[in-house]
């Protein structure tokens, strides 16, 4: 009897979270806006705030990021894992590439892994605005969704070369994150 209820209280509760779960489901493709709070990694000070923001089948990213080398572009990408957990920005994983395309330009036409997004350009006091549309990502919708994914700040610029662009270490992580 003992085994025989904790069954039926077992069923019951996988066909509930089931219920919930598909509610969730139904919330998140409806969300139209992301943000991530970009954190230093160990031994930088680079820190800000991304936002996107989907309007149809297109992203907006914008940023605003500070304590970036002077006068010099940082590849910017998102990667598959939203872990900021390690020291060194390394437990996010490789980049986003749901897909398998290689390594390209986002100002470019051909396929691309769906988290590049090329490059911040720093001014004179290592900060950079960017603003890009994207039309290869999605909030939270079945094509590519970047809800719960990281966004990496790298010390190099990238050179869009394979299969990474050459953008060296990571010297800021945030994940995103749904945003009202």
């Amino acid at each position: 009897m003992k085994i025989h209820m904790t069954a039926v209280l077992l069923t019951c509760m996988i066909g509930l979270t089931g219920c919930m779960t598909h509610k969730n489901a139904v919330k998140l493709r409806q969300l139209d806006r992301a943000v991530a709070v970009m954190h230093p990694t160990a031994g930088n000070s680079v820190r800000g705030i991304v936002k996107f923001i989907q309007d149809g089948a297109r992203i907006t990213v914008i940023a605003d990021i500070e304590g970036l080398s002077p006068n010099a572009k940082h590849a910017f990408h998102i990667h598959q894992w939203g872990d900021c957990s390690s020291p060194d920005g390394k437990s996010a994983g490789s980049h986003y590439n749901p897909e398998g395309h290689e390594h390209g330009n986002p100002a470019a036409s051909s396929p691309r892994h769906a988290g590049d997004l090329g490059n911040l350009e720093a001014d004179a006091a290592g900060k950079a605005h960017y603003e890009r549309t994207v039309y290869n990502l999605t909030i939270a919708d079945s094509h590519n969704p970047i809800i719960g994914r990281a966004l990496i700040i790298h010390k190099k610029h990238d050179d869009f070369g394979q299969p990474t662009g050459n953008a060296g270490s990571r010297m800021a992580c945030g994940t995103i994150g749904v945003a009202k």
